[in-house]
Order: C-alpha cells, then sequence, then structure tokens
C-alpha cells in the first residue's frame, strides 16, 4: 500500500479549543505523529495547559478568535508546516465555553463559538477537503425523565431561553451545520457528543462537580451536594475520551456518537469516594440544586463500542487519584490551601 506523500513531512492537524482541558490533552497525544496547529483566544482556555508544548518542533501555536476567519497565509510561522500548500488534513473543532460558569458568564460569545466559529471550522474543511470533527455534547439532549442511558436517536427536550440555552442550543446548532456540510459539500465529518470527563488539568474554579469536591475535601471543607441522595451521574477518564475522538476522526461513520462511561455513580458516592482518597475530614451536604444546572444523562455507548471498538479502560478511582493528585499541586501554585 502506498503511503501518502506530505510535502512538510507529516500532516496537519488543526485543533480549535486546544488551550482547553480537552484540547491540550488532544494536542499531546496528536503530536506524536502529526504537525499540531493550536488555535485559542483564552477566553477560557490557559497558557499553561499548552506550556509543556511550545517547544516542540511540531507544534504551533495561534492566538486567534475562530468567529473570525482563519486564513493560514497570515501567519508566517505555519511556513514550516507548509501550511498555504497542504493545508490540514484532520480539524478537531473544540473552541467554546463549556462550564455552568463559563458560559453563563460569556453567553453571546458561547453562541458565537458553535455558530461562526463552527461555519469557518467547517470553511477551512471544504478548503483543504479535510477529516472534522465537531465536540458536541450531551447537553443537546437537555432535561430528559428517562433513568435509561441515552442513545443517539434521542432528539432531546431543550429550553431554547432557559439558563443554558446559549450552550445547549449552540451545541445543537452547531451539529446542525455540521451535518448540512457533510450532506451539501460531501464533507467527511464527525460529531462526537461527549459525556462526562474528567482528569489532569480541569479549571479548579469553573463550578464542576468533580473539581468542587476535590477542593473541598483538600481543604476539609463540606462537600456540597446540589440535589438528592439519589442522583447520579457518570464520569469518563480524559485519555479514556482522546482515544475516542481520534478514533472516530478516522472512522466511517458520519453520524452522531455518544462517548462517555455507562457506568453511573451515586454523587453521594463519589463524595465519599474523594473524601476517602484525600484523607479528609470533610463532611457531606445536600442543598437544593442551581438554577443553571440540569440533571445527568447516562450514555449509551452501543455505537462508539460497535462502530469504533471502544469503551472506557480507565477505572474511576484511578483516574480520581491522577485527578486529585494534579489539582494538589495546582492548589499549592495558587497559595489557595
Amino acid at each position: 500500500m502506498s503511503q501518502t506523500f506530505y510535502p512538510s513531512g507529516k500532516p496537519n492537524v488543526l485543533i480549535t479549543g486546544a488551550a482547553g482541558f480537552i484540547g491540550s490533552h488532544l494536542a499531546e497525544e496528536l503530536l506524536k505523529n502529526n504537525h499540531v496547529i493550536a488555535v485559542d483566544n483564552f477566553i477560557t482556555g490557559s497558557v499553561k495547559n499548552i506550556d509543556p508544548l511550545l517547544q516542540n518542533q511540531d507544534f504551533e501555536f495561534i492566538k486567534h478568535d475562530l468567529t473570525e476567519p482563519l486564513d493560514f497565509t497570515k501567519f508566517p510561522e505555519l511556513k514550516k508546516f507548509k501550511a498555504e500548500l497542504q493545508g490540514v488534513q484532520e480539524i478537531y473543532h473544540l473552541a467554546c465555553p463549556t462550564s455552568p460558569k463559563e458560559y453563563n458568564k460569556f453567553p453571546l460569545e458561547t453562541l458565537k463559538a458553535n455558530s461562526h466559529g463552527t461555519l469557518n471550522a467547517l470553511e477551512l474543511a471544504k478548503q483543504y477537503k479535510a477529516k472534522f470533527l465537531f465536540l458536541s455534547s450531551s447537553a443537546i439532549y437537555g432535561e430528559n425523565s428517562t433513568s435509561e442511558p441515552i442513545k443517539e436517536d434521542n432528539r432531546g427536550n431543550v429550553n431554547p431561553i432557559g439558563p443554558r440555552s446559549c450552550y445547549n442550543e449552540g451545541k445543537r446548532f452547531g451539529e446542525s451545520l455540521v451535518m448540512n456540510y457533510h450532506l451539501k459539500y460531501g464533507l467527511d465529518t464527525k460529531i462526537a457528543r461527549v459525556f462526562n470527563t474528567y482528569g489532569p488539568r480541569m479549571k479548579i474554579d469553573d463550578g464542576r462537580m468533580l473539581p468542587d469536591f476535590i477542593i473541598s475535601a483538600l481543604k476539609n471543607n463540606p462537600l456540597t451536594i446540589y440535589g438528592t441522595e439519589q442522583d447520579a451521574g457518570s464520569y469518563c477518564y480524559i485519555d479514556d475520551i482522546i482515544e475516542a475522538l481520534i478514533r472516530l476522526i478516522k472512522s466511517e461513520i458520519n453520524t452522531p456518537v455518544n462517548i462517555g462511561s455507562m457506568h453511573a455513580m451515586r454523587f453521594v458516592e463519589v463524595a465519599k469516594l474523594i473524601i476517602e482518597l484525600t484523607n479528609s475530614s470533610s463532611k457531606i451536604k445536600l442543598t437544593a440544586p442551581l438554577p443553571y444546572t440540569a440533571s445527568q444523562l447516562i450514555p449509551d455507548i452501543t455505537l462508539a463500542k460497535e462502530s469504533l471498538d471502544w469503551f472506557p479502560i480507565v477505572s474511576f478511582e484511578d483516574g480520581l487519584k491522577r485527578t486529585i493528585e494534579d489539582m494538589r499541586v495546582h492548589l499549592r501554585e495558587y497559595d489557595s490551601i
């Protein structure tokens, strides 16, 4: 079998939102076999996430707001990848605020990232005939009363003007854009509906439950559950998510695929495990849900198993240990403990 010739010597891969939690892990993995062009405007991402990659000759960072078109010819630093000639072979579009605190602080930016940003990323894919992956979310399913794992054919129940609407509807619109570019232009597009993800480099102050639990436990403060003792969720470790995304973009499937863990855990049990792993004296506190919170859904990942030969392999306890150690370090850095 003949190998593809690349003028730069390797495939060029574009990651938008590369300075975020998932984006930085994805960049680190893709650098093993590709040139990586990383784009972020730092509205929610952090330069610390990509600091270790900046000295890698196969990595180039561009500070750019993707709601404006991206023209490779305007960035001379990309000449080493022969980007003007070779373009990009794969695009991972992750750029978007993702936590409740962030998309409630940046509602219009969140909507623009999923509309203007997705449109501009798709235009690049069209220009260079690149494979395209859109990082969607379980949020597109909205509020569902089912206790069963949710399948990709569920149409969702989203409030278009509610406190989470900028993110939920933004992702739904983004999916529609991606699918219509696939249908009209024949682009090889993928849609990854990612469920709860955790691991090192999670932001410690964005209002997510796991970081809040870990920080509270490290400080011996109460772990607050915004709900009841029966509320549950599932959590997939970042390494497993990255493996799924890379398998998905190389697959033949173009319809949405759920990516996450099917193993449900009650929040109370999660809190108890974190207290145990941190040797904390914290107590567990139950209170009413916050306005922008939503019930957590459990994904049915049958399609991912069958089409990608993928399923999560990192145990929740092992992943938590790695995450806790990372957060200990970050808390020391910020002198917060």
